[in-house]
């Protein structure tokens, strides 16, 4: 495991692949065909290939207060890539591909078109102003954690344990 501080865009490639996580959501618009773009486009960033796409699940939204039953239901998805793109910059490119969805940052954990959220990247652990990885919140959440079992049920999230358990603990 690997423990750095996020560096900003810019940052020199990797000289090896490593596979990032990407979890993909959306409640507002048109989320199906929203996703499967946000797919193409992941498909199409510089030094990345393989990515592996989970079967999209609809879930209630997560607000600051819970869950929010009356809110527009989310799409969620995750999507494994090998990447040779630095973290910051990996971060970047999905912060683009959001603003071409329409995303707006308004308010926090707030609907939206498109969310992606880079959950983890190989086995770093990256403490920065503007990246945390893996994801503080991501061992919580089951629609983050089932789609991932079913694209690669070993994975492990550093620091927290193998997502299968994770998700067996989520569920009982």
């Amino acid at each position: 495991m690997s423990v750095r501080l996020a560096h900003g865009p810019g940052e020199a490639p990797r000289t090896t692949p490593v596979t990032a996580v990407v979890a993909l959501g959306a409640n507002l618009g048109r989320r199906a065909e929203t996703l499967a773009a946000a797919v193409d486009e992941l498909r199409r960033l510089t030094l990345t290939n393989d990515v592996r796409v989970s079967t999209p699940i609809e879930t209630v939204a997560v607000t600051l207060d819970g869950e929010d039953e009356d809110a527009p239901r989310y799409l969620n998805a995750v999507a494994l890539l090998t990447t040779r793109l630095a973290p910051a910059e990996l971060l970047a490119s999905l912060h683009r591909i959001e603003a071409r969805h329409g995303r707006v940052r308004r308010e926090r954990w707030g609907d939206r078109t498109l969310d992606l959220d880079l959950i983890a990247y190989g086995d770093d652990v990256i403490d920065g102003p503007d990246l945390v990885v893996p994801h503080p919140r991501a061992h919580e959440r089951e629609f983050v954690l089932g789609p991932w079992a079913e694209l690669d049920p070993d994975a492990e999230i550093p620091g927290r344990g193998r997502i299968a358990d994770l998700l067996e603990g989520l569920r009982r």
